[in-house]
């Protein structure tokens, strides 16, 4: 079945990129806010966030520095500072200053509450103000620093004339705190600094549970770029060689590669035979014979013998970076997915700031002083704020990435839940998906015991796959005592034993009928051992269940069209071969177009762009660095049930989030009326809300037990 390849557009060649970190990007509205705002900008080609990495990427013409770049962004209501290193995680760090903020609101909050308690047991005069002062003394500078996430980014907005939801926190948070002060100043009765911090703690928790999701989803790319090797021996005109780091390769070099390692830049054999695992790339499970004129690329792992490769490209040139490439850019995909607090956010703002100015205006129409007015607007602002909303997402995601790592299943991303309960269609890897991803000898029963321990003996001496694979198959066996054991490289194993000489070697015949073979020597008789990639122990039941739920299921592969075949008669699914990881992104953008929601799962290297562009994406725990680290969820074991697990979890947690913000939403309905009647005390407000928040996260433990 032919496969439409995807080619990128090249931009223009005068045209150069740069690369700046903005800490302050946060739901969706912030990625078209920035890249329709540049790409208005004379001398900006296009500009492209990735909200994961809180990084924006612009080309543009070379005439524009970089200080003019930064004003632009700034101009669009953030800050922002241009990466020289692509390596540096903005996101990460980020992160940690989330959590220190939380922590710093956590023993502020517990620290004023125990201050509070001398005051609500009936504390008057002298003793009610020093607990005022002491409570202020820890509240003001708690609220100076760990309101800075909210009042950076309120600020931000306002200044652009927009809003956000951090715009009525930050409101409510600083009015509360002033109030508060101008209370202990003029001797007042009440002070309200307990809910002022105990409002930012609650915030800060579901701001950190969402951060603590994102940041697992990082390094993807970085994952596989290391997959190459750190360097080379070189070979000079005189035949003598010298370590040379990867990113002082340069074509024309000749590398001398001996079996067992990686390659480090794409080049030509030019002299040696030898076999290749290409997996990375093409997801064959058998090694590629390679000899002088095949193409070989960084990355690949030499298993037989030496070879000499003629550099061709190198660094940013060869293959394995062209797939970081493509996993970078299909993963925008995912940074333009609205979640439901982004879109929930969108209305709330407005409104809260709406009733608090209501508030206030009418009781000062009906005769109130400014006092009592602000104290009013104060606890709308308060008991509307949107703590229970925070954590409607997160709370819930939460329990379920909890009760799914109870399950073998590590889910990265909290926000994948939402795209996993979309899904319509999954699309299979093959070769380490589908199937356990090693080689499996077959017939070996048929062995005599004597004979099996002569081949566990002669496993024992290589590293080979399919020694390896002997080896694990014959596990638990006695090996028999070989003398003179020898392993030639690109040969085989050589030994005697008793009267025989012995060996495990490459098949002589029917080397092309065989992709997985080794043949056995026991003096003059030889058998042919074959070996297979065998299904998952699921699989076919799996798939059976996917279908029963109405999910389209496809194999995409980069195996050949014969080596799929058992494997879709087996499961009773469509397969296509020979994709390349082009050919599966292509194909992947393609069946989005169609309006299909895909859930890949794979395991190579070669899978990374299309588990990047994936509406979800799944990998098991034996799948490449990379793949773990792009796939929004990694599974344990050799069983393929999670993948139907975590779907049913995904589409629960979304059911209980609707159910979150409806108790949030009905609580408001309850709640604001008395707030603006004047009947609730900013404390009683931040106390109410405090409530909220615990009654969606009860509401989010019942997700508990739902990987059962």
């Amino acid at each position: 079945m032919a496969t439409q390849l995807l080619f990128a557009e090249i931009p223009a060649a005068d045209n150069i990129e740069s690369l700046f970190a903005v800490p302050a990007l946060h739901c969706v509205g912030c990625i078209a806010k920035i890249e329709q705002g540049l790409a208005k900008v004379p001398g900006i080609e296009s500009a492209r966030v990735n909200m994961t990495d809180k990084r924006v990427a612009i080309r543009h013409d070379p005439t524009l520095e970089p200080p003019a770049l930064k004003a632009a962004i700034a101009a669009i209501g953030f800050e922002a500072d241009m990466l020289a290193d692509p390596g540096v995680d903005v996101a990460a760090a980020e992160n940690k200053a989330l959590i220190r903020a939380l922590a710093v609101a956590g023993f502020a909050a517990m620290n004023i509450m125990l201050l509070s308690v001398s005051i609500w047991s009936g504390a008057d005069g002298a003793t009610r103000q020093m607990f005022h002062w002491l409570s202020a003394l820890i509240a003001l500078p708690t609220v100076a620093y760990a309101g800075q996430p909210f009042f950076r980014s309120a600020f931000a907005a306002v200044r652009q004339g927009r809003t956000n939801m951090d715009v009525p926190i930050s409101i409510g948070v600083l009015l509360t705190t002033g109030m508060s002060l101008y209370e202990t100043l003029t001797n007042g009765h009440h002070a309200w600094f307990d809910g002022a911090v105990m409002l930012l703690f609650f915030l800060l928790a579901g701001r950190c549970l969402d951060s603590m999701m994102r940041v697992r989803a990082r390094a993807g790319v970085a994952a596989l770029l290391k997959q190459s090797a750190p360097g080379a021996l070189v070979l000079d005109g005189q035949g003598h060689s010298h370590w040379t780091k990867a990113v002082d390769l340069r074509p024309g070099m000749r590398m001398l590669v001996a079996a067992g390692e990686r390659l480090a830049a794409d080049g030509r054999v030019v002299e040696g035979m030898s076999g290749m695992d290409i997996a990375f790339l093409t997801g064959e499970s058998a090694p590629v014979p390679v000899g002088p004129g095949d193409m070989v690329q960084a990355g690949a792992l030499n298993i037989d013998g030496p070879i000499h490769v003629a550099v061709t490209a190198a660094g940013p040139d060869t293959v394995i970076a062209d797939i970081a490439r493509l996993m970078e850019q299909a993963g925008q995909g995912k940074s333009r997915y609205v979640r439901l607090a982004d879109r929930a956010a969108r209305l709330y703002a407005p409104c809260v700031h709406l009733l608090a100015a209501l508030s206030f205006a009418g009781w000062m129409i009906a005769g109130a002083g400014v006092h009592q007015a602000l104290l009013i607007a104060v606890a709308v602002l308060l008991i509307t704020c949107p703590c229970a909303l925070g954590l409607a997402v997160p709370a819930a995601q939460v329990v379920a990435c909890g009760a799914l790592m109870r399950r073998g299943v590590l889910v990265k991303d909290g926000s994948a839940l939402e795209r996993l309960a979309e899904v319509d269609e999954v699309v299979f890897d093959k070769t380490g998906t589908l199937t356990l991803g090693r080689p499996v000898p077959r017939d070996l029963d048929r062995l005599a015991a004597q004979d099996k321990a002569i081949l566990l003996a002669l496993a024992c001496a290589s590293r080979h796959p399919l020694s390896n694979a002997l080896r694990q198959a014959l596990n638990g066996g006695e090996a028999a005592a070989i003398e003179n054991v020898r392993e030639v490289a690109g040969e085989g194993v050589f030994g005697r034993y008793g009267h025989d000489d012995v060996a495990l070697t490459r098949p002589r015949s029917l080397i092309n009928l065989f992709g997985l073979a080794s043949e056995y020597r026991r003096g003059n008789h030889a058998t042919l051992l074959s070996f297979a990639d065998a299904l998952r122990p699921d699989a076919i039941d799996l798939i059976g269940d996917l279908k029963q739920d109405g999910l389209a299921i496809l194999i995409a592969s980069g195996d050949r069209p014969e080596a799929l075949e058992d494997v879709a008669r087996a499961t009773g699914t469509t397969a296509i071969g020979h994709l390349r990881p082009a050919d599966k992104l292509a194909l992947i953008e393609r069946l989005k177009r169609r309006g299909q929601k895909i859930l890949m799962v794979g395991d190579g290297l070669n899978d990374g762009p299309a588990l990047a562009a994936g509406h979800a994406s799944m990998a098991p725990a034996s799948a490449s660095d990379a793949s773990q680290l792009t796939a929004d969820a990694v599974f344990l074991g050799d069983r393929l049930a999670p993948v139907a697990v975590t779907l049913r979890v995904a589409r629960r947690t979304v059911r209980v989030v609707k159910q979150n913000f409806a108790l949030a939403i009905g609580y408001n309905i309850l709640a604001v009326p008395l707030a603006i009647a004047g009947k609730v005390t900013p404390l009683v407000a931040a106390i109410a809300m405090s409530l909220s928040s615990l009654i969606v996260v009860a509401n989010a433990l019942r997700l508990n037990g739902s990987a059962k």
